[in-house]
């Protein structure tokens, strides 16, 4: 057979092939949004116009967590070393506001600092997600993935761990991971004992899995708050609304609404807050 004419049947099999490999992503401007959510299969990063956040002041009962993770985020930001971050504890307690509060914050300072949210269930394509922000040399990246944890038979930590460890090709240095779970190991504790009760080796069933929060550099632990923090949430937010209301009248109904929700938290003083404010009129 004559090599020409195997050039038009080359030609439509390359052609094929063309339209079966998804065409690379094209890299944003991330001059329209300071925020964006990924999503894959087309793989797209969608800038949020308004990202739903508090003041950072207005995170009240947390000034540990809150000095720690904005001295990190500011230094990553200026382009100096920082750790990943891992916030984890009781719910309600404004991890993922945190997070959001101190993206806020580098921004309002002028520093080229873009959040980026990840769904946990769109992990596997967090190695495509890494090579388009590392392309951005201009711009640094806050990675940000929420309620994070993992069950069983879940195999989503090993993406994780591409941009904890970053692999061979190393994680790019433009890119930092934010994430917040309600368990300081990402699985549950029912989990860690089984395998370590049944396995031929317990020391080494889980190390795996319970490993993976250590490749965390920064751990910022949450707890339920007190009453008296409960009340100065609720006191806060009164404040920077300026919604006036008898300090007595205030406290009662503020109790009475946690009582009825069975537990405080800042999630709880903001939907008593909310429900405050429509009753007064005052807009949230």
């Amino acid at each position: 057979m004559n090599p020409s004419d195997l050039s038009a049947p080359l030609e439509r099999i390359a052609a094929a092939l063309e339209r079966l490999a998804p065409a690379p992503a094209p890299l944003p401007r991330f001059t329209e949004a300071e925020a964006y959510v990924w999503h894959p299969d087309p793989d797209r990063l969608e800038p949020v116009e308004t990202v739903a956040r508090v003041d950072l002041a207005q995170l009240i009962g947390i000034d540990r967590a809150k000095d720690t993770l904005l001295a990190n985020t500011l230094q990553f930001a200026r382009g100096y070393g920082a750790n990943n971050a891992l916030l984890w504890g009781a719910r309600g307690m404004g991890k993922s506001s945190l997070v959001k509060a101190v993206h806020a914050e580098a921004v309002a300072q002028g520093l080229p600092l873009v959040l980026v949210e990840i769904a946990r269930e769109d992990l596997d394509s967090v190695g495509r997600l890494l090579a388009i922000l590392g392309r951005a040399a201009d711009r640094r990246f806050l990675l940000f993935s929420d309620d994070l944890s993992f069950s069983h038979d879940d195999t989503q930590y090993k993406s994780l761990k591409a941009v904890l460890d970053g692999g061979i090709s190393g994680r790019p240095a433009n890119v930092i991971l934010y994430a917040t779970s309600n368990r300081r190991h990402l699985m549950p504790r029912d989990m860690i004992e089984n395998e370590r009760s049944t396995a031929i080796h317990p020391g080494e069933a889980v190390e795996e899995k319970v490993s993976l929060s250590d490749r965390f550099g920064l751990w910022l632990g949450f707890h339920s708050c007190s009453q008296d923090e409960y009340l100065a949430m609720v006191a806060g937010y009164c404040d920077a609304y300026g919604l006036e209301i008898a300090g007595e009248k205030l406290r009662a109904e503020a109790i009475e609404w946690q009582a009825t929700r069975g537990g405080r938290s800042g999630r709880v003083a903001w939907q008593f807050f909310t429900d405050l404010a429509g009753r007064q009129g005052v807009s949230v």
